[in-house]
């Protein structure tokens, strides 16, 4: 069983693959085991996205490469 502590508190930081302006960020929080907590940093009371780590090392990969635009 998976035990989620939620993200009261948690450490948010702007992903290094968001434009650094204020525009189009995200915010990303590291030490979650299975998953990447995910949020738009415009509206950090909005809610998050939880994806699962293998989803999102998939999503960085597809960035790197160009494969996503």
């Amino acid at each position: 069983m998976t035990t989620f502590q939620g993200l009261a508190g948690a450490a948010w930081r702007k992903s290094s693959y968001s434009d650094g302006g204020d525009n189009n960020c995200v915010e990303v929080c590291d030490g979650f085991p299975g998953a990447v907590p995910v949020r738009d940093s415009k509206n950090p009371t909005g809610g998050a996205l939880l994806i699962p780590t293998d989803a999102w090392s998939a999503f960085i990969a597809g960035v790197k490469d160009g494969r996503l635009g």
